[in-house]
């Protein structure tokens, strides 16, 4: 075999995987980091704009206008935007003002056909005498929601087009069918982020949808928008208030706890907390005159609070205490002539991220002790310019979240990993045990080099501030104590280390990297498995393999060494048969499990995990359909 040829194929293959497939924290990040800046960062979008509601097409955010100008459909979103479209797939910003209607009767008519808007839409074909409802079935409307505006094409009167609550809608047929317009328009108001994605779980946001604000989640492996989930964080958040309301006696307009530690904020500014799970309250030094929005509450330690209150509707200041609620102090620094809407914290890094009506903020602060209000710097975004009205890390603090309005959810590396670099595991971004043969991903550094027991290891994928790293399949014992040199100088960490520690390779969105082994398509919940189907999985973490394999070079193409611990895959708990295990072939360090489907299977969605060495590995979400 041709090594030099091997080892460059091999590059190309793994740089292309490490892209597709590993790139956990979205596009590049290039970012130098120094004591005052942050010179660049680069976001991916999670998930679509528009939300799944069992309509007859995907639903969005509420639209105010809209009107045919001979050539296009256009659009006039709640926030002021516009937007057109000629081929009534594709959306395009437009710069056209709206054309002069009367609004008030939402009555509009062309070559002797009338449509009229309201809860719902009727067409009348002789002046008015009788009216016929185009969208009404079991006393609901088929828009989802009410009519805010509509528009009849000149050249086509059957055409008709709607601005509604659930954004725009379109009839080709004078009425007898609707289809939605809302894939790709940027019109989700998207409101707060209410969860990170974890294990099976994606990202859950709170979405305003027909004038209700309700929890949605991406879910992974989904395409077709976002679906209502169950997420109770904003029924708690409710009681939370009406438990604090009713002891106080006045009207809460935030609170916020953790354990036995309670916040409670009014609409005057005045900020309550207590000790003992809101039994009694204590009133806080420190309030400002103004509506008391949020609080957050760190869930390690809930002596350290922040909270947003705005003086007015166009302004908001940051409180910040760190001994639950005795007093607090206003870390607002340059920030304080804007509007405020979401903050989230990291305790031991001291990182702040503040959403605003001007976009995305951060700054590093003392956390655990008084000190003075430090600058805010902006991010750059990674999306046109709009309100961000949240802004949430995950578990572990390596991703940042942002809710902005309009445009969805987006997510890239925390910044202040820039400063304080971590290593996880490359299949899902988790922090875990190490095995012999791992890949991981070192977060916030550039590698060069890297050594593990004193061997040296593989550098695979390097970018400014993400490296992707092998061990060696040769490390034994109970820990393995790593170094990596780079451009900031050596780096030094140390993990346990077991024979195997597994994980599902999953991508940006959450997706398990499951794919049909006969059509090698990766499966979804438009592309489900069925049973008595071969499954290959992507893995990592497996351990050693026979025959023994180098450090850093990509399996062969047949007969690709085997794994040596022993493994079980479990399906919603029940055991489905492992097939065989091997390295990926033509990748470095991936594993690629094979299974064999029960016969019979349900559809819908189940758990999928395997175990190595008695060690289980993340859980996924597995679509199966009959």
């Amino acid at each position: 075999m041709d090594t030099r040829m091997s080892r460059r194929d091999t590059t190309r293959n793994q740089r292309a995987a490490h892209a597709a497939l590993l790139l956990l924290f979205g596009a590049a990040l290039h970012a130098q980091i120094s004591s005052s800046s942050i010179s660049s960062i680069e976001w991916r979008r999670i998930g679509s704009t528009s939300v799944n509601m069992n309509l007859s097409s995907s639903a969005g955010g509420a639209a105010e206008r809209v009107w045919f100008d001979g050539t296009s459909l256009h659009v006039r979103l709640a926030e002021g935007r516009v937007f057109a479209t000629r081929d009534f797939e594709k959306w395009e910003p437009s710069a056209a003002v709206p054309t002069q209607a009367d609004r008030n009767t939402l009555v509009r008519a062309a070559a002797g056909i009338v449509y009229r808007g309201g809860a719902q839409v009727w067409r009348s074909d002789d002046g008015g005498l009788r009216w016929n409802n185009l969208t009404e079935i079991d006393g609901q409307s088929l828009l989802g929601g009410g009519v805010l505006d509509l528009a009849v094409d000149p050249a086509s009167p059957d055409r008709v087009a709607v601005a509604a609550e659930t954004g725009v809608w379109i009839s080709m047929d004078g009425g007898r069918t609707w289809a939605g317009l809302n894939d790709g328009l940027p019109n989700l108001a998207v409101r707060r982020i209410l969860a990170a994605p974890r294990g099976r779980n994606g990202v859950r946001a709170a979405i305003s949808v027909a004038g209700r604000l309700s929890a949605f989640e991406w879910r992974p492996g989904e395409t077709a928008g976002w679906l209502e989930s169950a997420d109770t964080t904003l029924a708690q958040e409710q009681a939370l208030r009406l438990q604090a309301s009713g002891a106080l006696g006045v009207r809460v307009s935030a609170a916020s706890g953790a354990g036995e530690t309670r916040y409670a904020g009014a609409d005057d500014g005045r900020l309550w907390a207590s000790q003992d799970g809101g039994v009694t309250w204590r009133l806080s030094a420190g309030s400002i005159s103004g509506q008391v929005d949020l609080i957050w509450t760190d869930p390690a330690d809930p002596r350290t609070a922040l909270a947003i209150v705005s003086p007015d509707a166009a302004h908001s200041k940051l409180l910040r205490t760190v001994n639950a609620g005795a007093w607090w102090e206003d870390i607002s620094a340059n920030l304080a002539d804007t509007k405020m809407f979401g903050v989230d914290a990291h305790l031991s890094t001291g990182a702040i991220y503040l959403a605003t009506a001007r976009g995305l903020y951060w700054t590093s602060s003392d956390l655990r002790a008084p000190a003075p209000a430090t600058v805010w710097q902006a991010l750059p975004a990674g999306w046109p310019q709009a309100k961000v009205y949240d802004v949430r890390l995950d578990d572990p603090g390596h991703l940042l979240f942002a809710a902005v309005d309009g445009e969805g959810v987006f997510a890239a590396l925390a910044p202040h990993r820039l400063r304080q670099p971590v290593l996880v595991d490359a299949a899902d971004g988790a922090e875990r045990a190490a095995a012999p043969g791992a890949l991981l991903s070192l977060l916030g550094s550039r590698a060069e080099s890297v050594t593990a027991q004193g061997r040296r290891g593989a550098v695979l994928a390097v970018q400014d501030a993400e490296s992707q790293i092998q061990l060696p399949y040769s490390l034994n014992g109970s820990r393995v104590d790593i170094e990596i040199a780079g451009r900031r100088g050596r780096l030094a960490f140390g993990l346990p280390l077991k024979m195997a520690s597994p994980a599902i390779v999953v991508g940006g969105d959450g997706a398990p990297m499951v794919l049909d082994a006969d059509r090698g398509l990766q499966l979804d919940a438009l592309n489900g498995a069925r049973g008595g189907m071969r499954l290959q999985v992507l893995m990592s973490g497996l351990g050693r393999v026979t025959p023994d394999w180098p450090v850093g070079l990509a399996a062969p193409l047949s007969d690709a060494p085997r794994v040596v611990a022993p493994l079980k895959a479990w399906i919603d708990g029940v055991e489905t048969a492992v097939v065989r295990a091997t390295l990926a072939p033509g990748y470095i360090g991936y594993y690629l499990v094979e299974l064999q489907l029960p016969g019979t299977l349900p559809a819908g969605a189940f758990e999928l995990s395997i175990e190595a060495a008695g060690e289980r590995s993340n859980r996924v979400r597995l679509y199966t359909v009959e």
